[in-house]
């Protein structure tokens, strides 16, 4: 398996599942309702919608990174406004981050390996350090939604 490979697979497996750690993003989303991803266990804490839509803010932007653009997403952007909060806007939600995480999946299997070391566009790190940290990042944020989960 070379490079692309093994970064295409963890970054599957971190969203859909038989990760190492134990649940995926994915895994840890299903059958969270519309009222539960609204819920604020914590409070002045994200509630999992918000969280939801930071993940694919970032898978937005490594793929759009992967393509060449300098993006650096603004607060507002970052951390998008929950449009509505009912049942169906949350399923829209999930399908986006769906369809993020597809794309992103598509783009990293579509690299050349030898494209790892290039620098990623408006930053100081390479495309390698890009992908293994947006894995990270989902990683680090599906914690904390299984966490509120548990608290609901």
């Amino acid at each position: 398996m070379n490079q692309i490979e093994f970064i295409g697979d963890q970054w599957r497996r971190a969203y859909a599942g038989e990760a190492w750690h134990g649940p995926s993003l994915q895994e840890i989303l299903a059958g969270v309702t519309a009222e539960q991803a609204l819920a604020r266990p914590i409070a002045d804490g994200h509630c999992i919608w918000e969280l939801t839509m930071h993940i694919g803010v970032w898978m937005s932007a490594a793929r759009r990174r992967l393509a060449g653009d300098t993006v650096q997403p603004t607060p507002q952007e970052d951390w998008p406004l929950i449009d509505g909060g009912s049942p169906v806007a949350w399923q829209q939600t999930l399908a986006a981050l769906q369809q993020e995480h597809a794309q992103l999946q598509a783009a990293i299997c579509s690299l050349p390996e030898s494209s790892l070391e290039n620098q990623t566009p408006g930053e100081n790190y390479s495309l390698a350090f890009l992908l293994h940290g947006v894995v990270q990042h989902n990683l680090y944020h599906a914690g904390q939604i299984a966490l509120l989960k548990k608290a609901l």
